[in-house]
């Protein structure tokens, strides 16, 4: 069972708000979950509609199943400062280090050191126990970098491991890499119902199975159902004119002679649905492409009223209903 969940996917796409929705879902009843913001853009704050979080896990809600919605906003700069402390007892010469700025110097000169200090954070609060030998999280989601680099991201580590070939770095590196490459993990990607994100998720999938990283499954995120079926879409596909004049007609928006209201009201109704026509067409499409990839994709309803916290408790209902990819019932 996956206890560690890296969603990603293209800018717009809201992966923000599915993994907040995604830690609501998995926090079941006595259950603990971790969202985790590595980017410093304050969004899981934003969507919890709460204080900027600090660098301390911090519950922030209560899950539909009652358990407890934790959340951390990684520092790069904390993060190592914990690393030093941890591996080299270093206290006080650690924060010596950040008044002369020399942890900034590092994080700047190798942006790889900062990927990996975020990784390493995020897969410290999967391993942690309690005293009883249990998990402090059952769950732990990280909001992740978009699916451009997401590959790369997950993957400084054996990079790392690489360069550094003895020592606790090298040793780190490798604990961080048997986590993300374990099926402990699972990294989902969020896209919509348009080519661009299906796309880019098609590509960022290929990224991820070449480099040996467990791939959970797609959340199609904003779906807005279809307001024809079938036997409609073609109908309106088709653009019959007359038809639509005399239903009008009939319901006593005025005679279908030309120039009168039913007459004028044909052409822009059709217009809409031929575009809707459209859309859903292409959506249909998309969908196609996503099942080529073999992989679980519940969907995500089109918001109306904006991701705000009686939204994210929707999407979590919607997501404990279809169920979590790499999860048992």
């Amino acid at each position: 069972m996956s206890r560690l969940h890296v969603v990603s996917g293209k800018g717009g796409t809201g992966k923000t708000t599915v993994a907040a929705a995604l830690a609501l879902a998995l926090a079941d009843e006595g259950r603990r979950t971790l969202l985790v913001e590595v980017e410093g853009r304050q969004g899981i704050a934003q969507v919890f509609e709460t204080d900027a979080l600090p660098y301390e896990e911090r519950k922030i809600a209560v899950g539909p199943g009652g358990g407890e919605v934790f959340a951390l906003a990684v520092d790069a700069e904390r993060a190592l400062l914990d690393y030093l402390q941890m591996f080299y007892k270093l206290g006080g010469a650690g924060r010596a280090l950040k008044k002369l700025g020399a942890i900034d110097f590092a994080t700047t000169i190798a942006p790889g050191l900062r990927d990996v200090l975020l990784t390493g954070k995020v897969c410290e609060a999967v391993r942690r126990k309690r005293r009883n030998g249990r998990p402090v999280y059952d769950h732990v989601i990280m909001d992740a970098p978009p699916t451009g680099r997401i590959t790369r991201f997950l993957n400084v580590n054996d990079e790392v491991a690489g360069l550094a070939r003895v020592g606790p770095i090298h040793n780190q590196a490798q604990a961080v890499m048997r986590v993300l490459k374990s099926p402990e993990t699972a990294v989902h990607l969020v896209t919509l119902l348009e080519e661009m994100p299906v796309q880019e998720t098609v590509d960022g999938v290929a990224e991820l199975r070449a480099a040996s990283l467990p791939v959970g499954g797609i959340f199609i995120n904003m779906v807005r159902p279809p307001l024809l079926g079938e036997e409609e879409l073609s109908r309106a596909a088709d653009g019959e004119r007359p038809a639509v004049a005399k239903a009008f007609s009939r319901a006593g928006l005025g005679g279908a002679r030309r120039g009168g209201l039913a007459e004028r009201l044909v052409d822009p109704l059709l217009e809409q649905a031929r575009e809707h026509v459209v859309r859903v067409r292409l959506e249909q499409e998309q969908r196609k492409e996503i099942a080529g990839l073999g992989l679980p994709a519940p969907e995500l309803e089109f918001l109306d009223e904006g991701a705000d916290i009686a939204g994210l408790y929707r999407l979590a209902k919607d997501i404990r209903k279809q169920g979590v990819p790499g999860v048992a019932g």
